[in-house]
């Protein structure tokens, strides 16, 4: 089983414990980070999605136009604008560029950051939306002829896109989320469900609650996992830990200091509670201490109050390709990384950690095929 890595860009290069710098829209930065990831061997890179950041179909369109082969996936929330028309949006943008283009669902876990777009509907319900909404976008990627439609959320009537994805029968389609109700979507209608990092054990947990939810509609094999995680690197371990202590303590003096300069607010409500139960599983994950399983480092989750792609793994290139590998054994056939450097890191990515990681899934390909 071939692995897959995604690496993240955006428009400028802050993070947890990096603050933003230079204008919201940098194309220079854009560029570079994006040509980064392709020279890096990165198979695609995630485009985000927040209330307060610049559009994703923009970001797309033109980090596309400064690379050849890197592939994209960009995040996109059901329910702002309606689902025939984000069906031919992203089909467009595929045939621009030359089916480089995925899509990540994202239903949305925080009531108070899908309210700054201006949705007021409980968890729940968005969820039901978006099962709803994938069917509209799916049967117009795929309609041969004008069809209507019926649901609970969206009523179609005699509709028809001219414009179908490069990639057939449609763009693969990512998703993320952890409640019943999330896992219940996901079995119907994802081709990769992405984790955040936690532990071995809850990974375990939560592929084989996807697979059931999957088999459900005949499609246990058709899923496959994606797992976000931040690796730390160094020479040797002690370094790779005395950096992630220095990552750890520039995050505690941004936040005392912006208050906010990057997004990690979006992850609780605004009576302070813990938006979803992915938030909830990386903390508590972080609950069971600061280093779980063999290097998976929970510290910056348990700051961040569980920000999405907050969790790492610390130590040399070869031990972190072991870690990964553990993951991979699991059935996690998708690694999305990013770095709290994210340009500088990336290129190290590319040059250490990627090929000792791809050499060692071949080999085991090889022995299992030659076991058969």
């Amino acid at each position: 089983m071939p692995v897959q890595f995604i690496g993240a860009i955006g428009t400028s290069g802050g993070s947890e414990s990096r603050a933003p710098h230079g204008p919201v829209v940098d194309k220079v930065y854009l560029g570079a980070i994006a040509r980064a990831h392709e020279l890096a061997g990165f198979d695609r890179v995630l485009i985000g999605y927040f209330s307060s950041a610049p559009d994703g179909f923009q970001i797309a369109a033109y980090a596309a136009q400064q690379t050849e082969r890197l592939q994209f996936l960009l995040a996109h929330r059901p329910g702002f604008v309606a689902p025939t028309l984000a069906a031919r949006q992203l089909a467009t943008l595929d045939q621009f560029i030359d089916g480089r283009l995925a899509v990540h669902i994202i239903t949305g876990g925080s009531d108070a950051e899908q309210q700054r777009d201006g949705d007021f509907l409980g968890k729940a319900e968005r969820y039901a939306r978006t099962d709803d909404y994938l069917d509209v976008v799916k049967r117009t990627w795929t309609a041969t002829e004008a069809f209507d439609h019926d649901g609970p959320f969206y009523q179609v009537r005699q509709s028809f896109a001219a414009v179908k994805p490069v990639q057939q029968p449609h763009l693969p389609v990512y998703f993320g989320g952890s409640s019943d109700e999330a896992i219940a979507v996901a079995g119907k209608h994802a081709d990769v469900l992405a984790l955040w990092g936690e532990t071995l054990e809850q990974t375990a947990q939560t592929i084989a609650r996807v697979r059931a939810a999957a088999a459900r509609h005949g499609r246990s094999d058709q899923i496959g996992f994606s797992l976000s995680l931040r690796p730390v690197l160094a020479r040797t371990e002690d370094e790779a830990w005395a950096r992630a202590d220095r990552i750890l303590a520039a995050a505690k003096a941004q936040r005392a200091k912006a208050q906010g300069a990057y997004p990690v607010q979006l992850f609780r409500n605004d009576d302070g509670t813990v938006p979803n139960v992915g938030s909830q599983r990386l903390l508590d994950a972080a609950a069971g201490g600061r280093v779980r399983d063999k290097r998976l480092w929970t510290e910056i989750a348990a700051l961040t109050g569980g920000s999405g792609n907050s969790t790492a793994l610390v130590g040399t290139a070869e031990q972190v390709a072991e870690s990964l590998l553990d993951y991979y054994d699991l059935g996690i056939d998708t690694f999305l990384i990013r770095g709290f450097d994210p340009l500088e890191d990336a290129i190290e990515y590319g040059r250490d950690l990627l090929p000792l990681v791809r050499a060692a899934v071949a080999e085991r390909d090889m022995a299992r095929v030659a076991a058969e």
